[in-house]
C-alpha cells in the first residue's frame, strides 16, 4: 500500500515539475539531494566545554544546579585542585568554587591543559544516573573537568552561526577514543575472547570500578585509586584502549601481545558501502608517514594515534589486504580529491594528533584553526554543491556536560559532544535539539544509500534529516 501511494505521488510530481520532484524524492529519502557525506572526527571535548555559552543552545546558563559531590555524596566545598603531571597546575587558582568556570580566564585556548580521566566505567560514575554530579570527584585532573571556553572567537562558533549546531548529540559509548571510534564504524563494542585475567576490570556491587583501600576518602585529597582498572569487561568486551592486531608501522609501539585486540569480524559501515557499490574512504593525517616509519605513534610533534584508526581492528582490513589499500588513505589524498572534485560518496577524515583538539598533546585553538581550513577546502570543492559535512568529537574527554544522556544500552551513550552539520542543504543559524548520538551518522549514511543497519543501535538512532532545509528552501539557497 505504501509503495503504491508513493508511486502515485511520484507520477504526479513528474507532471508538476522540478520542485514537486524534489518533494517526491524527499518523501522516500530525505538525503536524496546529498551526493557526498564527509565526517570530520575530532577529539575529546564536551558540548559545554566549547559551546556552553552559545546563544539559543542548551548551555551553561541552566547548569548552576549541578553542584559536584564528593565520594560520600556530600557537596564539595570547592573544586578539587587542578592537577598536571602529578602536581598542581600553577596557572589556576586552587580554591575554585564548586561550579563551571572559564578556563581561558587562566589559560588561553592556545595553551595545552592536562588530560582528563575519560574511560568506560569512570564516565558512568561521573554521569551518576543522570545527575551529572561526579565529574570532579572521578577525575585525575581535579577541578579542570568543570572548565569551559568562551567560544565566541572560534571558527567552530562562526560555523555554528552560519549552519546547524546540534546541541543534543551524545557520543555513542561511555569512555574513550578507542571504543567510540569502533562504534563509529560498526555501532558495536569489540569482543575479546579469553582475555588475560590482568586485562579484566574489577567491579564493585554497583558495576563501577572497585576502589582500592588506599583511595582517598575525599576528592579534595586526591583522585580515586582502583583495585584493577582493566581494559575488558568481565564478560569479554574490550572497552578501554588496546592496539590493533598487527602494528601499522615498522617502528610502532612495542606492547605485550595481550594488548593487541584480536581481529574483529563484525560488519562495518565500510563493508555495507562496498557491498552496495558505494565509494568510500577513511582518511587520516600522518597515515603515509606512519606506515613508512617516518613518525612514531604518540610522539611529538605529530602525536599520531593508532587507536584512532578503527578499521585497523577488523580482519577485512588486515595488512597487505586489497581492502586496506583501497579504502584507508592519507589526509593528502583527501585534500587532493576535494580539490579536483573526486571525493568518494562517503569520506571519514581524522586529523593528526597535534591538530585534533585533544587535551594534553593538542590545544583547542590549533585544532579549531585546522578545522576551519578543512571546511574551507571542502566548500571550495566542486563536490560542495551536494555535500553534507558532519563535524563531531569522538567523546567528551572527561569534561563536564550538564545534560543527562539517554539510556539506550549498557555501552552508552555518553555525554554530549560539540557537533556541526554543514551543507548547502542544512538550516542556517539553527540549533537542532533532536537527540542524536554517534550512530546517527551511520543511520544517515544508511538512509541515504539504502544500507541495512549494522546493529540495533544504529537501527534505532535518529538520522540527521531534521537539520535539512525543505526542498523549496534548499532550491532558494542553491540559487543564492
Amino acid at each position: 500500500m505504501k509503495s503504491s501511494i508513493f508511486r502515485s505521488f511520484a507520477a504526479a510530481a513528474a507532471l508538476l515539475g522540478p520542485a514537486w520532484q524534489s518533494l517526491a524524492q524527499d518523501a522516500e529519502n530525505p538525503f536524496a539531494r546529498i551526493g557526498h557525506i564527509v565526517v570530520i572526527y575530532t577529539e575529546n571535548r564536551s558540548f559545554d566545554n566549547v559551546f556552553g555559552l552559545f546563544p539559543g543552545a542548551d548551555g551553561l546558563g541552566s547548569a548552576d544546579r549541578f553542584t559536584q559531590v564528593d565520594a560520600d555524596g556530600s557537596a564539595l566545598a570547592r573544586l578539587p585542585p587542578i592537577r598536571a603531571d602529578e602536581s598542581v597546575d600553577p596557572r589556576f587558582p586552587q580554591t575554585l568554587p564548586n561550579a563551571p568556570f572559564p578556563i581561558d580566564a587562566f589559560a588561553p585556548n592556545g595553551e595545552k591543559t592536562t588530560d582528563l580521566t575519560h574511560d568506560f566505567y569512570q564516565e558512568q560514575e561521573q554521569i551518576d544516573g543522570g545527575r551529572m554530579d561526579r565529574f570532579a570527584a572521578v577525575s585525575g585532573a581535579g577541578g579542570l573537568v568543570m572548565g569551559y571556553y568562551d567560544g565566541r572567537g572560534l571558527a567552530q562558533w562562526r560555523l555554528a552561526e552560519e549552519f546547524t549546531l546540534a546541541d543534543h548529540f551524545f557520543h555513542a559509548a561511555f569512555g574513550g577514543s578507542f571504543l567510540n571510534h569502533i562504534f563509529l564504524v560498526c555501532a558495536c563494542a569489540p569482543v575479546y575472547p579469553s582475555p588475560s585475567p590482568s586485562l579484566v576490570a574489577e567491579l564493585d556491587e554497583r558495576g563501577f570500578l572497585a576502589r582500592a583501600e588506599s583511595s582517598p576518602k575525599s576528592a579534595l585529597d586526591g583522585p580515586p585509586r582502583y583495585r584493577k582498572t582493566g581494559r575488558v569487561t568481565p564478560d569479554g568486551f574490550a572497552v578501554s584502549t588496546l592496539q590493533p592486531p598487527t602494528p601499522l608501522s615498522p617502528i610502532d609501539l612495542s606492547v605485550p601481545a595481550e594488548l593487541n585486540l584480536p581481529p574483529q569480524t563484525a560488519p562495518t559501515i565500510g563493508d555495507r558501502l562496498t557491498e552496495k557499490g558505494v565509494s568510500w574512504a577513511w582518511y587520516a593525517g600522518g597515515w603515509n608517514d606512519m606506515r613508512a616509519g617516518r613518525i612514531r605513534q604518540r610522539e611529538a610533534p605529530e602525536h599520531f594515534q593508532t587507536h584512532h584508526q578503527p578499521f585497523l581492528y577488523f580482519a577485512r582490513y588486515a595488512p597487505e589486504s586489497a581492502e586496506r589499500d583501497r579504502h584507508l588513505k592519507d589526509a593528502e589524498d583527501f585534500f587532493a580529491s576535494a580539490a579536483e572534485g573526486s571525493l568518494p560518496s562517503v569520506s571519514f577524515y581524522k586529523p593528526i594528533g597535534r591538530m585534533n583538539q585533544h587535551p594534553q598533546y593538542a590545544d583547542l585553538k590549533s585544532g579549531d584553526a585546522h578545522l576551519a581550513e578543512v571546511v574551507a577546502r571542502l566548500r571550495a570543492s566542486p563536490n560542495w554543491k551536494d555535500m553534507l559535512i558532519i563535524v563531531t568529537a569522538d567523546e567528551n574527554g572527561g569534561a563536564f556536560d550538564h545534560v543527562a544522556p539517554p539510556r539506550i544500552d549498557r555501552f552508552g551513550p555518553g555525554a554530549r559532544v560539540p557537533t556541526l552539520i554543514i551543507s548547502p542543504y542544512v538550516r542556517k543559524g539553527f540549533v537542532d535539539q533532536t537527540v542524536y548520538d554517534t550512530t546517527s551518522i551511520l543511520r544517515t549514511i544508511e538512509t541515504r544509500f539504502g544500507l541495512a543497519p549494522l546493529t540495533e543501535r544504529d537501527a534505532q538512532a535518529a538520522d540527521l534529516h531534521n537539520a535539512l532545509l525543505s526542498p523549496s528552501q534548499a532550491g532558494g539557497a542553491a540559487a543564492r
